[in-house]
């Protein structure tokens, strides 16, 4: 895969109370992913841009909101996340990245 590829399957990390706690309890990183990216895409494409290696991936799908805009209902996109455990002692530095 190439780098371009590599950046399409991962958008973002999702950095929160929540996703911190994460990293420092269990190792999981949380990044946004491209709502066609399998779970094998995702690891491929963590272990190589970040340069780690990767033991577990779990995706979710999440569901857009409906929201009202002035006097229109919208709603918000759907979007795919996935939860990277990563091997012990290893580490990426989400801030940098972000």
């Amino acid at each position: 895969m190439n780098d371009a590829k590599l950046y399409n399957v991962i958008r973002a990390p999702r950095v929160s109370e929540k996703t911190a706690r994460l990293q420092e309890v269990s190792n999981q990183y949380v990044f946004e992913v491209a709502t066609t990216a399998t779970k094998a895409d995702i690891k491929v494409a963590v272990e190589k841009l970040f340069d780690v290696k990767v033991e577990a991936v779990n995706v979710m799908n999440v569901k857009g909101k409906s929201k009202a805009f002035k006097f229109r209902m919208g709603r918000r996109p759907d979007w795919r996340k996935a939860y990277v455990t990563l091997a012990e002692g290893q580490s990426i530095d989400v801030m940098a990245t972000a």
